[in-house]
């Protein structure tokens, strides 16, 4: 089972997850799961349309906003604060670590200054992820 790890209180970060996982998710009360892990990056780990069939079935919503190794770009970051924005509950996020999800998660709450740099750094610490990396992107877009 996927160590889910606390964002927010809507939010939700983890490792990759598989079938099995989609009833803790359920029962965290996820209504959307968000795909950020291209298909085909680990060919032995459960792929986006086996994740989102699972997740039908479970009645919970599914959005792929996958993040490849040419990194972030505004387009992800815009598709992410509309998933968030249109989800009814809490979200899950994964990738193969949960940087990537926490780190566009990050700079989604930037972008739509939902939070502050300071903020956002914080609580991905709190969650088991350093957001160092990407905190230049993150000041910038808080400033626009």
């Amino acid at each position: 089972m996927s160590a889910f790890r606390t964002l927010s209180e809507t939010m939700l970060a983890s490792p990759q997850i598989g079938p099995e996982d989609i009833a803790a998710a359920k029962e965290a009360g996820v209504t959307l799961i968000v795909n950020n892990r291209p298909d085909q990056e680990d060919p032995g780990a459960p792929q986006g349309d086996e994740i989102a069939a699972a997740a039908s079935a479970a009645g919970i919503d599914y959005r792929a906003i996958p993040i490849g190794h040419s990194g972030f770009s505004e387009v992800h970051v815009a598709a992410m604060i509309e998933a968030l924005e249109g989800a009814d509950g809490k979200v899950l996020a994964y990738c193969r670590s949960g940087t990537r999800s926490t780190f566009l998660w990050a700079l989604a709450q930037a972008k739509s200054g939902a939070a502050s740099p300071e903020e956002i750094a914080a609580a991905a610490r709190d969650a088991g992820y350093d957001v160092s990396p990407i905190r230049p992107m993150i000041d910038m877009l808080a400033a626009r």
